[in-house]
């Protein structure tokens, strides 16, 4: 089993940065201790799930982890083709740089591993049928 840490996408970063730092300062200017509070268990709720967001990958599924609200299992054998994302729908991933994998019928789930190129050649080495739709010249060096 090997874990793939979610990529941290430093544009999501700073966009909760700005929203979150801008509604603070009013709060601590006009002490707002309450508001406060709220803010501070946000950021506190961002920042587990982005420390808990993973992918394992096993000898047969694929287990996508964020937090206590994400918790699902995909057979590798039903994954159909994999390819690049910037999707901004809510997923499991930390940065809007993703993978789209569909599955299945019509199961489809965004990702964001770090490591991108070392979790897609893990997924083809299991699987060979995999079909890849990738663009990004280094991306497609980094494969076998």
């Amino acid at each position: 089993m090997i874990k793939y840490n979610s990529k941290v996408g430093i544009g999501i970063l700073l966009f909760l940065i700005i929203v979150l730092g801008g509604v603070s300062i009013p709060m601590i200017y006009n002490k707002i201790w309450i508001g406060l509070a709220v803010i501070l268990s946000v950021i506190g709720f961002i920042g587990y799930i982005f420390t808990t967001t993973y992918y394992l990958i096993t000898d047969k599924d694929l287990i996508v982890k964020s937090g206590f609200m994400v918790n699902k299992t995909i057979s590798i054998d039903s994954i159909r083709e994999i390819s690049e994302s910037n999707n901004p729908l809510s997923s499991p991933a930390n940065s809007l740089d993703r993978l789209e994998i569909n599955y299945s019928r019509k199961g489809t789930i965004l990702i964001s591993p770090k490591n991108k190129a070392g979790f897609l050649n893990h997924l083809i080495e299991i699987n060979p049928k995999i079909e890849l739709k990738i663009k990004n010249e280094d991306l497609l060096k980094k494969l076998k």
